[in-house]
């Protein structure tokens, strides 16, 4: 499996400045990978050409043995109007469904499951959200701020259920948070200005889950390169 960015060149349309400029990249493994880099710099453009929502760009994305490709993003609304239960029941694939108790446990979605959407608060949207794509079939999903709104001890159980549910999926986690890509992806892209050589640096992360600890100081580090890195 692996993700292999090739020489990409893109710019808005109407725009005469470049968002993109020979941007090589790869993730070359699967694991719960992210996708760093201060607000403005394309993350969520790249994201979206990826999943093949933007087209019209120079250079290659080439997918090898990443056959579907989901995108999720930070206050996605669930579509219809039917409850939290039924909308999952409903859209959950049959050789999934063995999976929806454990996720609704683990994403603490149990007091939700008889509201609409609309009634829940932001956090727990997102992770309805996140749920539903969850148990869909897919190779790789991105996660553009999708656990945004969720407080910390929530988000690192979920986290650490997406890891151990699913060791041999592509996951590329958007985030601002220079502590949580740290922590717990294995591969991190930062993505730079179209101005900075090259425009993605990648660097390892902690990889934190139950079965692996977490050293402080090499933790501290790793988000200090991070930082100099953008």
């Amino acid at each position: 499996m692996r993700l292999e960015l090739k020489e990409l060149n893109y710019r808005y349309p109407g725009s005469v400045g470049d968002v993109f400029r020979q941007l090589n990249c790869q993730v070359t493994e699967p694991g719960f990978h992210a996708l760093f880099g201060p607000s403005g710099v394309g993350k969520t453009t790249l994201a979206k050409m990826i999943a093949g929502e933007i087209r019209g760009f120079a250079g290659k994305i080439n997918l090898h043995h990443i056959h579907q490709v989901l995108y999720t993003y930070n206050l996605e609304r669930l579509p219809g109007w039917c409850c939290v239960r039924e909308h999952l029941e409903s859209i959950t694939p049959q050789s999934n469904l063995h999976r929806l108790e454990d996720m609704v446990d683990s994403f603490g979605l149990q007091p939700c499951l008889d509201s609409r959407f609309t009634q829940l608060s932001l956090g727990q949207q997102n992770r309805t959200n996140l749920a539903r794509y969850l148990l869909q079939d897919f190779d790789l999903l991105i996660m553009d701020e999708s656990l945004a709104n969720v407080d910390e001890i929530t988000k690192e159980k979920i986290i650490l259920k997406i890891k151990s549910l699913f060791p041999q999926r592509c996951f590329l986690y958007i985030s601002h948070n220079v502590v949580e890509v740290s922590k717990f992806c294995k591969q991190i892209l930062v993505l730079r200005s179209h101005h900075k050589t090259p425009q993605a640096v990648s660097l390892q992360g902690q990889n934190f889950n139950d079965q692996r600890g977490l050293k402080q100081k090499d933790l501290e580090q790793r988000m200090l390169e991070i930082v100099n890195a953008s």
